[in-house]
């Protein structure tokens, strides 16, 4: 992952530094259980726990020969060891190390992106809360419908983040696995009580039965989830960038002073961090389809999946993380603009109480058919520049049915937005 979209929490977990060690937390670890069974002795496994360490450039440089990252890294351990060093890697194989290791780098992420995703819940709830009683209007098809609130609106974008936050919670618990099961699974050096007691060491539980891997339904799980996490706050910032086009304007990112919208243009004031977490959530989503296709192997296992799981999984983790930062920064600084809310629901006049002229003229008797005529007959005439309360408050059909307090309720924005409270988040 390019700089520009990685965050140092994540960082921490996926650097080359922080995987291997991983990878040596996981090898001493199972020398530690060789150790409670006598085989490595005291004396040793103190040993091998003080020394264990490895140098980067000493991996890369034993690299060259062995053509394999975890052999070369395992040598490498051997060295800094020392004599005892011949413990480390024993009755396993490489997958034993790398995809426990990967059970505890995908189970960390996860808790990163939680913490994260808490953070831009907050501030969506505090939009909700601000901005409850803010009127504005509700669009389908990107046409005028009926008036909501922003706060309405926030508390959508919150229903679905929540549903996310327990898709991650769930995910954490099904990619906290590690095997330490062999060559094909099948324990032939390590029995499965010696596994599980190495996982739970880790933080993790063992693979209940795996083959050379761990099977990647797991994974793909993580990343749909992730990708599904991408697409919630695509929706989000695809909202923000529609709501601040200059002819709608009702919100608009902070724009700090000395800040360039665009190189020709000085007045320029896109919704540039909007479309960056939309171009990103397509990442993510392709990320998805790339690890679902690594779920088959041949056989106990192949090498399909590591070449490319080596760049989306940290790649997914980075950008997720990276997103929800991204969203929540421009939550924060978001300028609402109640007063061109206001100015955009009353743009059609009072046409958006369509619904109400005909939900209410049904109520007093008259046939569904006859109401919906009725309001459609005012909206067109609205639509071509009649001031639709008049023209409606004016027809013999409407004044026969609705009284004056039952006519002014149809066109009362409080009584419309009555129940627009009923899922916003209480303070």
């Amino acid at each position: 992952m390019i700089d520009r979209y990685t965050t140092p929490a994540m960082s921490a977990i996926w650097s080359r530094e922080a995987k291997y060690t991983c990878w040596k937390d996981v090898e001493v670890a199972i020398c530690g259980a060789w150790a409670r069974t006598g085989l490595i002795s005291d004396a040793e496994i103190s040993e091998i726990r003080s020394k264990a360490a490895f140098d980067l450039a000493r991996c890369d440089e034993i690299e060259l020969e062995t053509r394999h990252d975890l052999a070369a890294f395992v040598r490498n351990l051997e060295e800094t060891i020392g004599a005892p060093g011949r413990w480390i890697h024993f009755g396993v194989t490489s997958y034993d190390v790398i995809d426990t290791a990967l059970g505890m780098m995908l189970r960390n992420s996860c808790d990163v992106l939680l913490e994260s995703a808490t953070k831009l819940r907050a501030e969506m709830e505090r939009l909700a809360q601000e901005h409850k009683n803010t009127p504005m209007i509700g669009r389908t098809h990107a046409i005028h419908a009926e008036p909501i609130t922003f706060g309405f609106k926030a508390a959508s974008w919150i229903q679905e983040l929540d549903r996310n936050i327990e898709r991650l919670r769930s995910t954490r618990e099904n990619v906290a696995f590690g095997k330490i099961s062999g060559a094909v699974g099948i324990h032939a050096h390590v029995d499965p009580a010696m596994e599980a007691e190495i996982c739970a060491e880790l933080g993790l539980k063992p693979e209940p039965i795996s083959t050379q891997i761990i099977n990647r339904d797991r994974h793909a799980e993580f990343l749909n989830n992730l990708a599904l996490l991408g697409a919630g706050l695509e929706r989000v910032a695809t909202e923000l960038r529609n709501l601040q086009r200059t002819e709608i304007l009702e919100v608009q990112e902070a724009f700090a002073a000395g800040q360039t919208g665009s190189s020709a243009m000085p007045h320029k004031r896109n919704p540039w961090n909007s479309e960056t977490v939309v171009g990103l959530s397509r990442i993510l989503r392709g990320n998805a389809g790339a690890m679902l296709e690594s779920v088959a192997t041949w056989h106990e296992r192949d090498l399909t999946n590591s070449s490319l799981e080596r760049v989306i999984l940290p790649d997914s983790c980075h950008l997720a993380d990276f997103m929800l930062n991204r969203l929540t920064r421009i939550l924060q600084g978001l300028v609402v603009m109640p007063e061109n809310m206001q100015r955009n629901l009353r743009l059609m006049g009072d046409l958006v109480f369509s619904e109400h002229l005909m939900s209410t003229l049904i109520r007093k008797g008259m046939g569904r058919r006859e109401a919906y005529k009725i309001a459609q007959k005012h909206a067109a005439a609205a639509w071509d520049g009649v001031d639709f309360k008049t023209s409606v408050c004016t027809d013999p059909e409407v004044l026969a049915h609705l009284d004056e307090h039952e006519r002014e309720e149809v066109f009362s924005l409080d009584h419309h937005l009555r129940n627009a409270q009923h899922n916003v988040p209480q303070s």
